[in-house]
């Protein structure tokens, strides 16, 4: 039970995770990548369609990991959390409510329209990260980061379940065809975002940070304190040793995240059970981060991140024995109960690991690894498939990447590191310890 929160301001900033995972579900994992081949670039062979996806997925990234810091650190010195979150979220649900209209053979358009869309989700969820100090007190930080997530995975499924009815029966909803209902599935998406973004709007406060100051002033104290924040970070040794850990291991979690569905494609299974697959997933993952927020706020959210790498390896294991697709589902199943804990507890554990006044900061350096971590295990996988031949043995090297990771993390002195960041209330400045 969050006592020492305020409710209505904690579910107001949780239903942001349920507005914008729909872009995540619906559009980035669901429709996206199979419309854009089969509709916009039907003109384009399936190697160059994959390859300008890749680059625009590629694209957002870097934008992402040379932005974000700079972009956190002018958000702290402006105290501008949510206006830096409306900003992207605008141009995320623009750009993904503008796939409507864009017609066939357009692909260079579509690419263009996801790009924003990528650099609205992603560069939004800095700030959104950022917020959790504001609406949680730090011993609720595992069960509140833990409800967004199970918010964001129900309300993704249930959307992405709707237009998955609507694309299989087009005519009983009134539409032309499939893809008169795809296309209006990013509609709704946008129309979903907008709506369920407004409680945090309405409801959530934010502290000033830093303080507001003008904005020349801010920028050139934006990057003056990025420059402070390097050097701050040997004061904090702890909070860098589990930024080097998430690294490692939110690499394999993405990588096993976004190769899911292609891994079942090379393995022949259909394409409609690779949606069931999805959807199992997602509604798998609403009661299962509720219960890791419960098991991070009782044993401590290191121990349960410990477990689900755990179950990450387990998984990834079975799934070089996998030959039938019922041993597929079983593994969106295990993905489940494990995904959105992991997320939610790596944010919860940071958050208390840094000090006050930098968060959004702070959080920008933490989705720049998480982004610019998305490299290592797609190459890994890639590498292996060619090496071996044997799609079901490509994700084996992702092992290293969980095995690695959880032996970082295990050298990780979660109360040493909160002590120091509560001895620190800016950069390089000493304060008292906060016993």
């Amino acid at each position: 039970m969050l006592a020492s929160s305020n409710r209505r301001t904690l579910l107001a900033w949780a239903f942001y995770d349920w507005a914008n995972s729909a872009f995540a579900t619906v559009v980035i994992a669901g429709f996206f990548p199979v419309f854009f081949s089969q509709f916009w670039a039907s003109e384009l062979s399936d190697t160059k369609s994959t390859q300008w996806l890749g680059y625009a997925s590629s694209a957002a990234s870097l934008i992402l990991v040379l932005s974000a810091p700079v972009l956190g650190a002018l958000a702290d010195q402006l105290g501008a959390k949510k206006r830096f979150l409306l900003g992207f979220t605008l141009l995320g649900l623009l750009a993904t409510g503008s796939l409507f209209w864009v017609d066939v053979g357009q692909w260079q358009l579509a690419l263009l329209l996801y790009l924003a869309g990528l650099l609205g989700f992603f560069g939004s969820n800095i700030f959104n990260d950022a917020l959790i100090t504001d609406v949680s007190e730090p011993r609720d930080y595992e069960r509140a980061s833990s409800l967004a997530y199970a918010l964001g995975y129900l309300g993704g499924g249930l959307l992405f379940a709707f237009f998955v009815l609507l694309v299989l029966m087009p005519e009983r909803f009134g539409l032309a065809d499939e893809s008169a209902a795809v296309r209006l599935s990013f509609l709704g998406v946008a129309i979903w975002w907008a709506l369920f973004t407004l409680p945090l709007l309405l409801w959530v406060p934010e502290s000033t940070g830093l303080g507001r100051r003008r904005f020349r002033a801010a920028v050139r104290g934006a990057f003056g304190e990025l420059a402070l924040t390097f050097r701050q970070i040997r004061q904090l040794p702890n909070s860098f040793l589990f930024l080097l850990a998430y690294w490692f291991y939110i690499d394999g979690v993405d990588t096993v995240m976004f190769m899911a569905v292609k891994y079942g494609l090379d393995l022949g299974f259909p394409s409609s059970s690779l949606m069931v697959a999805l959807l199992i997933t997602q509604f798998v993952g609403f009661p299962a981060a509720l219960v890791f927020g419960r098991l991070g706020a009782r044993f401590g959210p290191k121990p349960a991140i410990l477990l689900a790498i755990a179950v990450y390896v387990l998984v990834i294991g079975a799934a070089s024995q996998m030959s039938r697709v019922e041993h597929f589902y079983g593994l969106a199943i295990a993905i489940g109960l494990v995904q959105g804990g992991i997320q939610a507890l790596s944010r919860a554990l940071f958050a208390s690991l840094i000090p006050a006044g930098q968060t959004a900061e702070l959080f920008g350096f933490y989705n720049m690894v998480g982004k610019f971590a998305a490299v290592l295990g797609p190459f890994l996988v890639g590498t292996a498939a060619v090496l071996t031949g044997d799609p079901r043995l490509a994700l084996l090297p992702i092992l290293l990447l969980f095995l690695i990771g959880a032996g970082l993390l295990w050298r990780v002195d979660v109360r040493a590191g909160r002590a120091d960041a509560s001895g620190l209330v800016g950069p390089l400045t000493t304060g008292a310890d906060d016993s």
